[in-house]
């Protein structure tokens, strides 16, 4: 059973990495940096908050405290990305760690613990939180995207008006 929720944990890591990237790739480089005001964060700085919070996170990830010393979390909230290009590098380097960390686990880690700001989580807990903090900034990435793109913007998932097609698609075996 626990082997069945680590890999369906991974399979919703893996949806919310694509939905964040496959926003942000929509997004035209000089609308990345773009807020709504002063205090809400632009994808640019999501990115880079997930990023830091990824590698401090999944870095020996069984072995140390996942809110390291060398992370500046309030630096994330300060854009530095010049490029689209840096952008995706970094979402990539951050994801990379996260399923390097995954990866070799087995049913026999979930119980184990390990610590968030020195707090007890077991493995499970800390996987939890951290698959709810991502999908939470990933939804937020594609809001932008949205808002951003209007009318240009591609659906990454069923388009509005053709839920009825879809589902039909699906019973009937088509994709």
């Amino acid at each position: 059973m626990e082997n069945n929720w680590l890999e369906s944990a991974k399979k919703q890591f893996v949806l919310y990495k694509g939905l964040g990237g496959k926003a942000i790739v929509q997004v035209p480089e000089d609308k990345l940096s773009w807020q709504y005001n002063s205090e809400s964060n632009s994808i640019a700085i999501i990115v880079k908050h997930m990023v830091g919070n990824m590698l401090s996170r999944f870095t020996d990830f069984l072995i140390t405290d996942g809110e390291k010393n060398w992370r500046n979390r309030d630096m994330e909230f300060e854009n530095e990305y010049q490029t689209k290009e840096e952008i995706l590098a970094s979402w990539e380097k951050g994801w990379s760690c996260v399923f390097g960390a995954l990866e070799p686990l087995g049913s026999d880690d979930l119980l184990k613990t390990v610590l968030i700001r020195n707090e007890k989580h077991t493995v499970t807990e800390a996987i939890n939180r951290q698959l709810a903090h991502y999908a939470y900034h990933s939804g937020q990435i594609v809001f932008l995207g949205k808002m951003i793109c209007g009318e240009d913007w591609h659906n990454l998932s069923i388009p509005r008006g053709q839920s009825g097609q879809f589902n039909a698609d699906k019973f009937s075996g088509r994709k």
